[in-house]
């Protein structure tokens, strides 16, 4: 080369970047580094926030691990085709237990002896069977009277209400409590079905279902 200046020796000046490139690439990675901050310092608060919210959702199929009450099965009625049940729970006699007088308050001949040998296939015992009383004879409108002792009226009177329909109870001053009468009034049809009658017994002397008391997890 010509001119007036010329390069000697072996060393050359060496090229520097300009210190706005320098400048730019810093702060492009301090930005980045902030934003790597702020989104972490976010996914903290987030789970500082939702943390005793997952807790409890993981907790939730313990908290509902309540104990609940159920009906334990209804016990089968013991009243059978022979019509002859067991004493219940709740303290009923058994048809076998009881004295039915059955007696007669209309002008159908026969009723009464018809309607007592029916009761006593159904396992009942009967009494005395014939004309009711001139209190009752004739003025009988219901199906039937029912006539006990006032111990009788929530225990023999009720079992051998299962045995018709539209009968009414009444109490007396007489203190056996086993001993009834059915008085049979002009409203009286029949008994009811045997199988009706067996059902509605076994209804009256099954024990209630109790409450028992299952875990659901």
């Amino acid at each position: 080369m010509g001119g007036q200046y010329r390069i000697t020796g072996d060393k050359y000046p060496r090229l520097r970047r300009p210190k706005r490139r320098r400048r730019l690439v810093l702060a492009v990675v301090a930005s980045a580094t902030a934003l790597g901050l702020v989104g972490w310092g976010t996914l903290q608060l987030i789970d500082v926030f939702t943390g005793d919210e997952d807790q409890a959702a993981a907790a939730g199929p313990k908290a509902d691990c309540a104990s609940r009450v159920s009906p334990s099965p209804k016990a089968s009625g013991s009243a059978g085709k022979s019509g002859k049940a067991g004493a219940s729970a709740k303290g009923f006699p058994a048809p076998g237990k009881i004295t039915v007088n059955v007696l007669n308050a209309t002008p159908r001949a026969g009723l009464a002896k018809d309607t007592a040998d029916e009761l006593k296939k159904r396992g009942f015992r009967i009494g005395n069977v014939g004309n009711a009383t001139k209190e009752y004879d004739k003025k009988v409108k219901d199906a039937a009277i029912l006539l006990g002792a006032k111990a009788a009226e929530g225990a023999a009177l009720q079992v051998l209400n299962t045995q018709l329909t539209g009968a009414r109870q009444k109490t007396d001053g007489r203190t056996k409590a086993t001993e009834v009468d059915l008085i049979i009034g002009t409203g009286f049809k029949a008994l009811s079905k045997r199988k009706d009658a067996d059902k509605a017994l076994a209804d009256l002397t099954s024990p209630k279902p109790t409450p028992s008391t299952t875990k659901t997890c």
